[in-house]
């Protein structure tokens, strides 16, 4: 593909890319020497489970890879002991090695779902931050001020609020702009809340001689509230890893208008004809394309079926847990011990909003005795069969 058509397809769903006229040379260049660019992205595994919002990325990187680009997957393992503050209120809590390495284990399988393995390489930054010495930080630390590090919004806030910013939060921006000039990258993609860290990249790139890196920024995913950012501690998300009929079910509750933004970030649709169809036929074909991307289609059709069985007909799925009882239960305990959610706290807020029901029955007593054999739903996706021991 000539150099403007593969300019046209990138600069979809892009928030900002400093600049269109760097990356225009740097896409000739590759074509006149037939040179792919290193296209860097960097995730610090802090938590185990991909989600639909992390795709907004991987999916751009694989659009890059489609087009002849090998694509730099950074797992940042190093970097996750401090954790990055853009966007936080306060400092993360430490990770230990262990779950560190858990999460990052589970990294390769899930993006491996939307980028092509043979032009990916997976590298970590622990391979070259633990071998630094104590001079090699003090050298790295040269390159950047206290004043700039401090001119981030999120800093400012903190410091307004008379919130605590570890002196190793100051550092993460610097640690991730270095990946880049360690990896002699030549398109760093992220989130519009990375532009500050992103921007670092290129200023370190140029400080150690190299071409500065173009910078691609890509809206943050609104989650399925279509209010705030996805994210696993708000509840908002649709994980990859998700059951087909869960990532259908969650697909079809968000609204008409945060499902044309989806179509936008999450597929290649024609967004002209997406919205020229009937709402409700185009939100059914969104779940059935983000369920076949990661379950496959005959997955997605049975996720359809399902969808209409317990939605339309109103019945009970056909794949419902069981859990057993040999004496009476209270509801608020029995959902939280069957797993049917995450928390005593979330299966309370449920029983308030009259969201739970055993045969039919709503129950709005959060010490209401479960007894009897039935099937209890939380929700409107989460069934549960109760069998007597």
């Amino acid at each position: 593909m000539d150099v403007l058509g593969q300019l046209a397809g990138i600069k979809r769903g892009t928030s900002e890319i400093i600049s269109i006229e760097e990356l225009k040379h740097k896409l000739e260049v590759s074509v006149k020497e037939s040179r792919p660019l290193k296209i860097k992205a960097g995730f610090d595994p802090t938590a185990p489970d991909l989600h639909l919002g992390h795709t907004v990325l991987l999916r751009k990187l694989r659009q890059f890879q489609d087009l002849g680009h090998t694509v730099i997957f950074l797992i940042g393992d190093f970097t996750a002991r401090i954790g990055d503050p853009t966007g936080q209120n306060k400092s993360r809590p430490p990770m230990s090695d262990e779950e560190i390495k858990k999460n990052a284990s589970t990294y390769k399988s899930q993006v491996y779902k939307i980028l092509d393995p043979a032009k990916t390489e997976v590298v970590f930054n622990n391979d070259w931050f633990s071998k630094m010495s104590i001079y090699d930080v003090f050298e790295l630390l040269k390159h950047s001020t206290a004043s700039q590090i401090l001119a981030r919004a999120d800093f400012k806030k903190r410091i307004k609020q008379n919130i605590d910013i570890r002196t190793s939060e100051f550092i993460y921006p610097l640690l991730q702009a270095y990946d880049s000039v360690h990896l002699r990258a030549d398109v760093e993609l992220g989130g519009t809340d990375q532009k500050f860290n992103l921007l670092l990249g290129r200023e370190l790139q140029r400080d150690f001689g190299q071409p500065e890196q173009v910078v691609i920024m890509l809206p943050l995913l609104e989650g399925t509230d279509g209010v705030n950012k996805m994210s696993k501690s708000l509840g908002n998300y649709i994980g990859i890893s998700e059951g087909p009929s869960q990532i259908f079910g969650k697909v079809m509750s968000i609204s008409d208008e945060l499902m044309y933004r989806y179509y936008e970030l999450l597929t290649d649709e024609d967004l002209g004809q997406v919205r020229a169809a009937h709402p409700k036929e185009a939100k059914e074909r969104l779940a059935s394309l983000l369920v076949s991307q990661y379950h496959g289609p005959s997955e997605a059709l049975k996720a359809k079926d399902e969808f209409s069985k317990v939605f339309k007909s109103r019945e009970a799925p056909s794949d419902i847990p069981e859990y057993k009882i040999n004496q009476p239960i209270k509801i608020l305990e029995l959902l939280h011990l069957s797993n049917l959610v995450k928390s005593r706290n979330e299966a309370r807020r449920l029983i308030q909003q009259g969201a739970v029901s055993l045969n039919e029955q709503k129950i709005t007593d959060e010490n209401f005795l479960v007894s009897v054999s039935g099937i209890i739903k939380a929700g409107s996706r989460r069934f549960l069969k109760v069998v007597q021991d």
